[in-house]
């Protein structure tokens, strides 16, 4: 029975987790602090807590609901596409998070041994989906290594090349682990390369709300594209697990409904059966939660994004020791993408160093697909903690680059 043999194959065989690593890293690491995980160190609206804090007692919240999500928070979604989104041909579902999201779509519209596309480096759970469904053919394409975005023409070329077709190419924008977003002109090439090429595109939005610098969130719309967006970032709601997706001209929300043109005759009902077998429906307090955070408008979380730039600055001077050239991303998102001195392939290894000689807790680059870098998030600690932190890392690279891993 201890057998691995007794275990199914595909999941033996996929990625652990390297959240848990990291979580088990920062509990054995003396007073560690972590710019590792992907969080904000906000809470919802305090008066969306108020608002729900009344229907704790409410019988009506611990039964089922809809499958496909609350109407009321559907409607309001939909209006929020509208919007904000230009998505005017979109309808919701909810989902309890978007990677249980990711996995609906994927259960949904692939079969085991099917190809698809992801660019390095990538997001480590995405990549985790394919791998325990039985999707085993993954194509990892190159980032432009001076700007980190998705690399078009090797795109076209291996749609065109790959027989059959891969049947989906998945983008995060503004990326996750990198921080870089996808400027819409590169976006339309890429959704028009996959039009053209007859396979879907899956875009993750999850960090819309977080951008810098003047730049702007675009979304694009089509029977061929997939959109996936998440309340946990951006109101502050991770553990709530309220997340939303959308898709072709429909939306399928962390929280939401499952709409779809008539081109797609039957996607409504087969991804309904997949979500009637994971959650069979999202938290009914936390699809409460997330309609009374809309109402309080883009806004609310705006004004939060703006406090985070001064973090980013504070971390992006910690990394200063790398040297000119080695610090990249940060546009939008929370994460700073920094590369190690050519020596440090194993970026395992320095993690775990840093994390007990100097008490900072990042993510190996290895585990998006690019060994050698780290993903340092910046959004979850206020400003003085991040500073602290910073502080940490700044005199731990210092170390690693003058002296190496000093035990």
């Amino acid at each position: 029975m201890g057998s691995f043999g007794m275990l199914a194959r595909r999941v033996v065989e996929t990625e652990m987790p390297v959240i848990v690593q990291i979580q088990q890293l920062i509990r054995g690491a003396k007073n560690a602090v972590s710019l590792a995980q992907g969080v904000v160190h906000w809470k919802p609206p305090e008066q969306a807590l108020d608002k729900v804090k009344k229907l704790v007692e409410e019988p009506s919240v611990s039964c089922y609901g809809a499958d496909e999500g609350l109407p009321e928070l559907r409607e309001a979604l939909t209006r929020k596409l509208r919007q904000e989104n230009n998505l005017n041909k979109s309808s919701v579902m909810v989902t309890a998070g978007a990677n249980q999201a990711f996995v609906n779509l994927v259960l949904t519209l692939c079969d085991a041994g099917d190809s698809v596309v992801m660019f390095a480096p990538y997001y480590f759970n995405a990549y985790m989906s394919f791998q325990m469904t039985g999707v085993t053919k993954i194509l990892v394409g190159p980032s432009n290594p001076e700007t980190l975005y998705p690399d078009a023409d090797w795109l076209e070329k291996t749609l065109l090349e790959t027989n059959p077709v891969p049947k989906l190419v998945s983008v995060v924008n503004p990326g996750n682990p990198s921080g870089t977003y996808i400027p819409e002109p590169l976006l339309k090439r890429i959704s028009d390369i996959c039009k053209n090429a007859g396979c879907r595109l899956f875009v993750d939005n999850t960090y819309e709300y977080f951008m810098y610098d003047g730049l702007e969130h675009s979304c694009l719309e089509g029977d061929h594209i997939v959109n996936i967006f998440s309340f946990s970032k951006a109101y502050g709601m991770a553990s709530w697990i309220c997340n939303l997706f959308s898709a072709l001209n429909m939306i399928l929300y962390g929280l939401m409904q499952i709409a779809y043109p008539t081109e797609v005759e039957g996607l409504a009902t087969q991804l309904l059966k997949v979500q009637d077998n994971i959650p069979i429906c999202a938290s009914l307090i936390s699809q409460r939660l997330a309609l009374h955070s809309l109402e309080v408008g883009p806004e609310w979380v705006q004004e939060r994004v703006k406090d985070l730039v001064k973090n980013r600055e504070i971390v992006i001077e910690a990394l200063s020791p790398l040297g000119e050239g080695s610090v990249q991303g940060g546009e939008g998102a929370i994460y700073l993408w920094a590369t190690l001195p050519g020596k440090y392939t194993d970026d395992f290894k320095v993690v775990h160093w840093l994390a007990h000689r100097h008490g900072v807790v990042m993510i190996p680059g290895s585990a998006c697909g690019c060994p050698g870098h780290l993903r340092v998030s910046f959004g979850g600690l206020m400003e003085n903690d991040c500073r602290a932190a910073a502080d940490r890392l700044k005199r731990g690279l210092e170390e690693l680059v003058k002296h190496g891993l000093v035990q």
